[in-house]
């Protein structure tokens, strides 16, 4: 067993989502035909990587994106609530509404730091690093892939980077099934790396906290 451990953060593919809907935690929300390639670009372009774990929120397109990974490597999906997407005061609302230009909703835009539209940074933070601790520890020595979403793949690379966790979500590196890895030497995290495999396959992100 050697000491290095990788672990790969994937933000599921494109949802299909005619209606523009902000849908966060809402159940019913699948991959769209792209979504489902993406998945499928993302799972032939690791395949050959020593993946000895497969985790997912229990999200239906997170499940449907982690499972051509888990197919190829012949691994069982592990469903984990702490990858779930944030809470957010505006799910299940379209943005193209003019969410920002109601002025009911401005109590809600009152603290970006927390920020007061949904669930803290701070416990975002704190939920994905205990899954990422487990599943390091689950495939010591070896890689694993989690399967989350934007801003929380996002605000924990923030945070393992030591910068601010207030931001712009239209400056988010972390685009459609994306790749975020961590590799960690024994238990220190040594580099933090950034992959599109789905790359030929992007169209804009109208939606970035999805």
């Amino acid at each position: 067993m050697t000491d290095t451990t990788v672990v790969h953060l994937l933000r599921h593919g494109e949802v299909y989502n005619p209606t523009g809907v902000l849908y966060g935690r809402l159940p019913g929300y699948h991959l769209s035909d792209t979504g489902r390639a993406m998945a499928d670009m993302v799972a032939k372009s690791i395949a050959g990587r020593d993946i000895v774990a497969v985790w997912s929120s229990p999200m239906e397109r997170a499940q449907e994106t982690a499972a051509p990974t888990a197919e190829a490597l012949d691994l069982q999906v592990v469903l984990d609530d702490r990858l779930i997407e944030a809470t957010n005061v505006f799910e299940g609302k379209r943005f193209s509404g003019g969410v920002f230009r109601d002025p009911r909703n401005y109590w809600h835009f009152r603290d970006p730091s927390r920020p007061s539209w949904g669930e803290a940074y701070r416990d975002v933070v704190a939920r994905m690093k205990s899954v990422i601790d487990d599943v390091r520890e689950a495939a010591r020595g070896h890689e694993a892939v989690l399967v989350s979403h934007q801003l929380p793949i996002w605000i924990i690379r923030l945070a393992a980077e030591s910068r601010r966790l207030m931001h712009d979500p239209r400056r988010r590196q972390c685009a459609l099934a994306s790749l975020t890895s961590f590799t960690f030497e024994r238990d220190r995290l040594v580099s933090i790396g950034y992959t599109e495999p789905a790359a030929t396959l992007l169209r804009g992100d109208p939606l970035p906290g999805a």
